[in-house]
């Protein structure tokens, strides 16, 4: 169920019914916010009470706010008021490119290339809490952003699979990634070792895969391929439900390096292997609970990135699809 409000100025007390039931829930601008500083405007006065409808939908949308620049969306994005999460610190594999020091282009992967349902950075130590994404220039065709309920997957798959679950919680889950030599737009995971670890030499990056835990092992042709120590396959969120916080489809879909790796993409937190039919009921599940986001241009979502998966569907066609992204902690 998808519900939609109208931005009533000065104050939106409508906004307080979207519920967990509603996904994503949607702010239409019909009241005619005019330009980026009546918006900064409303949204201080609102983050409040937009927090709060977060924390239950997981997603919301605004629709039709003149959002048309990078620049616009730096703005709109920091009346929230989160603390910064940059491109430049995190451990992400996807190749991007600032707009703002806080903007960043979602992925540089080819149209062609579908990225598969993940939280973001989930397979790393050090992720954001939130997500914004704003599209500045949608697909021609395609190009659509599924976003899936991780709650209700976890909820789905515990009441079918408990002792899958079990196991999920017991041992986590351990990624094994192949960093380039240098960064390749051929994927979404292309990000090269030197720009991933913020490194010039091979001696700085083992120092940091060392701060890590990370175990690893260069290959001969100067790339990297790195293993993380275990991480957490849920988490528990504020209202005291759990997520199915995790990785786990994009790299058993979607991971390019898997066919030339010699670990699997991801494994359990022991390094077991997760048979393929657990990885399939996985990634069915979570196609029950995901709703494709299409987009239209000055859209801004901003999502739960501990309750939310996304992804992107491939897209065609001579127009440009820009969506760019800023990442944000809780605090």
């Amino acid at each position: 169920m998808i519900l939609e409000i109208s931005v009533k100025v000065p104050s939106t007390p409508s906004i307080l019914s979207m519920t967990e039931d509603t996904f994503p829930s949607i702010i239409r601008n019909d009241a005619g916010l005019n330009n980026i500083s009546e918006v900064v405007n409303w949204l201080t006065k609102e983050s409040s009470v937009l927090k709060l409808g977060l924390s239950n939908s997981g997603t919301v949308l605004f629709r039709g706010f003149p959002i048309f620049t990078p620049e616009d969306f730096d703005s709109f994005s920091s009346a929230f008021n989160y603390g910064n999460f940059t491109y430049q610190e995190s451990l992400s594999n996807a190749v991007r490119i600032n707009k703002t020091p806080r903007v960043f282009t979602a992925n540089e992967a080819p149209p062609e290339v579908e990225i598969f349902l993940h939280h973001e950075m989930a397979q790393t130590p050090s992720y954001p809490e939130k997500i914004f994404f704003c599209c500045l220039s949608p697909a021609a065709e395609g190009g659509a952003t599924p976003l899936c309920r991780s709650d209700k997957v976890y909820e789905t798959l515990n009441d079918k699979h408990p002792k899958w679950v079990s196991k999920f919680e017991s041992l986590g889950l351990k990624y094994t990634t192949l960093m380039p030599n240098s960064d390749e737009l051929a994927s979404g995971q292309g990000r090269g070792w030197r720009s991933t670890l913020s490194v010039q030499d091979k001696k700085a990056a083992e120092e940091r895969l060392i701060e890590l835990n990370y175990t690893w092992e260069w290959q001969e042709n100067g790339s990297l391929l790195a293993t993380t120590p275990p991480l957490p396959a849920t988490t528990k969120l504020t209202d005291g439900k759990i997520s199915f916080f995790n990785q786990i489809i994009a790299a058993y879909r979607g991971w390019k390096t898997q066919e030339n790796m010699s670990l699997p993409a991801v494994t359990f937190g022991n390094g077991e292997h997760i048979d393929e039919i657990i990885l399939n009921t996985i990634s069915d599940i979570a196609e029950r609970f995901t709703t494709a986001l299409e987009w239209e241009p000055g859209d801004v979502a901003l999502v739960d990135n501990k309750r939310v998966m996304h992804g992107r569907n491939p897209y065609s066609g001579n127009k440009k699809r820009e969506v760019v992204v800023c990442l944000a902690r809780d605090s």
